[in-house]
């Protein structure tokens, strides 16, 4: 099967804890530290089998191959793409039942990955997560005031709508972050924008 590494914890001896998002499932298991084996690490794509064990309660990770990407030698890229996988972990790690939506999401970023600016991807990904888990607040009601946003508008975690001056953060154009909310789409932010909101998807999703 393939999925993404999303977390490694190292344990005694440098075997590791590795935890996957595959195609339907959140997968949790151990990989035995050998001189055969080759370097993975967060934001791999693998192609992997799971081997039961009957002394441990945690499955065994074998036969792991890495799908590379051509941008993977990008260190640009590849720390951006580190960062943004690295926050499902956090997102999913108590979940019970993903779906297939959380790969499939990651699957489309990936190939978008080379030709587009990561943060933008990241950032139109990001509002695809927050409508499919109707957490997508496009109301212009201030989340720390609850009034109107009638003019200048920015956005905090989670992509909450605030008056700039309650929030005491840069706005955003208003017509730019319609198109986002409406249409995945980052085109009409400029690029001052897009780092603002790279930053707040980085304290969580």
């Amino acid at each position: 099967m393939q999925g993404y590494i999303i977390n490694l914890n190292r344990v005694k001896d440098e075997d590791l804890i590795v935890t996957i998002i595959s195609k339907d499932s959140l997968q949790t298991l151990y990989r035995f530290y050998g001189a055969r084996h080759g370097t993975i690490n967060i934001g791999f794509k693998i192609d992997y089998e799971i081997e039961k064990s009957s002394k441990t309660t945690i499955d065994r990770l074998k036969d792991v191959i890495h799908i590379g990407f051509k941008w993977m030698h990008n260190y640009e890229k590849l720390g951006a793409w580190q960062n943004y996988l690295a926050l499902f972990h956090k997102h999913l790690k108590d979940a019970e039942d993903i779906g297939t939506f959380y790969y499939d999401l990651i699957e489309e970023a990936s190939q978008e990955w080379s030709h587009k600016n990561p943060k933008r991807i990241a950032i139109e990904s990001y509002v695809k997560i927050l409508a499919h888990e109707g957490r997508l607040h496009v109301e212009k009601i201030c989340f720390l005031c609850a009034q109107k946003i009638k003019k200048d508008i920015s956005l905090i975690r989670a992509y909450l709508p605030t008056h700039p001056y309650c929030s005491h953060t840069p706005s955003i154009d208003a017509d730019a972050l319609d198109e986002l909310f409406t249409n995945q789409s980052s085109l009409f932010l400029n690029d001052k924008e897009v780092d603002r909101l790279w930053l707040v998807l980085l304290e969580g999703l």
